[in-house]
């Protein structure tokens, strides 16, 4: 095209003509989605067409077309979507006339600056290189001619189709392979906070994957909602686009909220939660496709020998009976013929329970029928759907994919219908890995496998099932929580008292962790705070087993064996005051061996000694306890400044505080006076690596506490260059006072983003404050720091509540 063309045409079909026209369209507010991508498309085809027209006539090149493949051959461009193009040709045409022709329409695109795959191949050559790569031939099953011979592209397409069905039982496995890699590798979308739209499982990779098992003829995808979902995500991705201005899939969170304004969605959670519910959608649909695709290969590679060994009889599948009114066929769960869900209200639990007990999913088939067919349970429940409840939440692992099943089909929201208010709700706490209605499925898979522990494991499992399903409702989620619970457990059949005793352990499913975690164990406060809260030894066993639950499905960063330890010594505590024992006043307990040998040698040398050692908890399964952390020992004589000096060494050296105490004692001097000495018992833990060694701590500790170590400067340094996420902006640190904490000291509660030498700064603010701290309470969840710290003041008593609120105060503003 010469220079005087491309002028006259650059209103029509030349590069500036184009990009003035595609600003345009993606511009207009008043088109979006479907109708958009599909414009664009058009709007390419028009520009590509003219480019091609021109280059073949100027080539010489006839017998050849210009085809597109994948999502751009589907007709839908997002905003930054590559240009995924064939050149196809009859091979009449010579190589060099074929490279002009090429060049003449792959130079004009990347002028624009578009993305683009390109390839030049004949039939044959496009059939063959579909035969080795499977992802070309995926890319061929949506090829759509541009322009040029139609007739050449018709005979690919139906060339490749053909092959694509006829190589179903070799090919399907490995796309299914392939699936699960990069679903391996990505993680599962509907439960992301940085959620890749395309490639994460139930993205769109896998909507396109199921077009493709579509088009084999071997089994179609569930069609209700898919076509829907598709929208969401790709609506989503435009959004994405034209917010970022690249060609991005992964919808981080600093994104999410222009992204949402953008599609007209009140915020964030709004848009994450569509998102997660059309993944959903589409990971179900993938999972029942692919359970269909494997029985029928399976058939068809048994059916020669079934038709040889039966006399070419047609093979009737085994009925197994399950349950009343449930069978097994074909490792599918399935009505009996006799089922009448109209008439027979518990048959929807019945088959789901013995589902779940089998380890066998629930045919698509049956779900929809009950959805559409089953009769609605009366309130309250009768007695056998509770028990048939109880029975699927008890079952483990494969209550997960039966309850994704219901949820699939609404059935989940029709027997309990708060349960929409949780559903695919996101949580935005880093240490959450599942969405809120997950978390709380998973919580009663972990609940099975301890009601051997209690006597009531069905109250155990149904509190798991609602601990969080305050979740979505302003306030704090556990009062929320209880009221909801109280009658949810009334709706599903309970008595008043079991109503009770649910209502409390969703009350207070969150009060052993962060008391053991947070409180002095050794403050009869604390231990009678908590034996008020519970009530009674049967609720607190309940309580102990539903608190471990919910930390081990909240994710790796909720339990240890540490904060396990201080459960269950806050629970034995807390069951002696509910078996009637007062609890012991704390005395000024005698140094132990080890800290009174440190304490002399501090004495006798004026300067702090320490001891590091590993110290074991409670015996694991398998017999062997299993490490709870690293025990710190210091001890040097009395003076100002020791916490924060004692802290900032430690995070220099990567250690982190997960308890501390300190105390005073008094040792006599050879003289016949007495000298004041300050003990720290700290447990610690490495953040990465190896423990430091005690002698290098100390030779640091030393420096610190005479001024020739700036821990200040030394921190911030660390903390200009510790890693965090970019974009999230933390909230605000909160000080608070606890109310009633305890009769011994002030409780001052500390809420921040986790940092190196956080520990340190709030040292530093206490000891400006002019307070004493007693003890240390320090809980790292994610990136989230919460801190209780026991104070008093010079006189050893609580700090006046006046007083308590300006310390409080002075903290919070030390760190902000």
């Amino acid at each position: 095209m010469t220079s005087t063309e491309t002028t006259t045409e650059s209103e029509d079909s030349g590069p500036s003509g184009y990009a003035a026209a595609r600003l345009r369209l993606l511009q207009e507010k008043a088109q979006s989605g479907p109708p958009r991508r599909a414009a664009l498309a058009r709007l390419t085809d028009d520009w590509l067409t003219g480019l091609f027209t021109a280059a073949a006539e100027h080539a010489g090149v006839r017998g050849a077309a210009l085809v597109a493949v994948g999502g751009y051959g589907r007709g839908e461009l997002s905003p930054r979507s590559d240009l995924d193009l064939l050149l196809l040709h009859d091979g009449s045409a010579d190589a060099g006339a074929l490279a002009a022709l090429a060049d003449r329409i792959w130079y004009p695109v990347w002028d624009l600056g578009l993305s683009l795959d390109h390839s030049v191949r004949t039939p044959g050559e496009a059939r063959r290189t579909a035969g080795e790569d499977l992802k070309v031939q995926l890319g061929l099953l949506d090829a759509r001619a541009v322009a040029g011979d139609l007739g050449l592209v018709a005979g690919l397409r139906t060339a490749i189709l053909a092959d694509w069905r006829n190589q179903a039982p070799r090919r399907l496995p490995a796309l299914d392979e392939l699936c699960r890699e990069r679903a391996e590798r990505m993680g599962e979308l509907q439960f992301l906070l940085e959620p890749d739209l395309k490639e994460a499982r139930g993205g769109l990779r896998d909507a396109t994957a199921l077009r493709a098992v579509a088009a084999s003829w071997v089994a179609d995808a569930p069609r209700e909602g898919l076509a829907e979902a598709r929208r969401t995500l790709l609506d989503a991705r435009d959004a994405l686009h034209l917010t970022t201005g690249r060609a991005t899939d992964r919808l981080a969170l600093q994104e999410q909220d222009q992204v949402a304004e953008a599609l007209g969605l009140l915020d964030a959670d709004v848009l994450l939660r569509q998102v997660y519910e059309a993944a959903r959608t589409v990971s179900y649909a993938t999972d029942v496709t692919w359970r269909e695709v494997n029985r029928v290969l399976r058939a068809r590679s048994a059916r020669p020998r079934l038709r040889a060994m039966l006399g070419g009889g047609k093979a009737v599948p085994e009925r197994t009976p399950l349950a009343d009114g449930v069978v097994e066929a074909d490792g599918e769960v399935v009505l009996a013929r006799a089922a009448r869900p109209e008439k027979d209200p518990v048959l929807t639990l019945r088959a789901a329970a013995a589902a779940a007990e089998s380890g066998l999913p629930l045919s698509r088939h049956l779900v929809r029928h009950l959805a559409a067919a089953a009769r609605p349970l009366p309130v309250p429940w009768p007695a056998e759907a509770r028990e048939e409840l109880v029975t699927l939440l008890g079952a483990g692992e494969s209550t997960v994919g039966v309850w994704e099943a219901l949820e699939s089909e609404g059935i989940i929201t029709r027997l309990l219908p708060d349960w929409e208010r949780v559903h695919c709700r996101p949580q935005r706490n880093p240490v959450h890995t599942w969405t809120v209605d997950r978390h709380l499925v998973e919580t009663a898979v972990r609940a099975a496998s301890l009601t051997r522990r209690v006597h009531r494991p069905d109250l155990l499992l149904i509190a798991a099932l609602l601990h969080d399903i305050g979740k979505g409702w302003p306030g704090d989620h556990s009062a929320a929580g209880e009221v909801i619970a109280r009658d949810m457990a009334a709706r599903i059949g309970f008595d008043k008292h079991d109503v009770g005793i649910v209502a409390t352990l969703v009350r207070h499913h969150l009060l052993l962790v962060e008391t053991a975690t947070r409180r002095d164990l050794d403050d009869p406060a604390t231990v009678r705070s908590v034996a008020t809260a519970v009530g009674s030894a049967s609720t607190l066993e309940l309580l102990h087993a539903l608190t471990e639950a919910d930390a081990l499905a909240t994710g790796p960063a909720a339990w240890s064996s540490w904060r396990a330890s201080l459960v269950a010594d806050l629970v034995k505590r807390v069951a002696a005051v509910l078996a009637g024992e007062a609890p012991q006043e704390p005395e000024p307990a005698a140094p132990g061996a080890e800290q009174e040998r440190l304490a002399i040698e501090a004495l006798r040398t004026g300067e702090p000694v320490l001891s590091l050692h590993t110290q074991p908890g409670p015996p694991a399964d398998e017999g062997e306890p299993e490490p709870v952390g690293v025990e710190l020992l210091i001890a040097l004589p009395d003076r100002p400044g020791v916490l924060p000096a004692a802290a900032g060494v430690l995070a220099l050296h990567r250690l982190t505080v997960r308890a501390a105490e300190l105390r005073a004692v008094e040792l006599p001097t050879e003289v016949g006076d007495s000298a004041d000495l300050l003990l720290l018992s700290w447990r610690v833990a490495a953040e990465y690596g190896s423990l430091p060694q005690a002698a290098r701590l100390r030779a640091d500790l030393v420096r610190a506490l005479d001024g020739s170590l700036d821990i200040r400067a030394r921190l911030a340094e660390r903390e200009a260059a510790y890693p965090r996420r970019r974009g999230v902006k933390a909230p605000p640190p909160r000080v608070t006072v606890a109310a009633a904490g305890s009769r011994l000291a002030t409780v001052i509660e500390v809420r921040a983003q986790d940092a190196p030498g956080l520990l340190h700064r709030i040292g530093r603010a206490l000891e400006q404050s002019a307070v004493r701290v007693r003890s240390a309470h320090v809980s790292t969840l994610g990136a989230n720091a919460v801190d209780a710290f026991y104070v008093t003041g010079t006189d050893g008593e609580p700090l006046p509540e006046v007083r308590a609120a300006e310390v409080a105060k002075e903290v919070e503003k030390a760190l902000g």
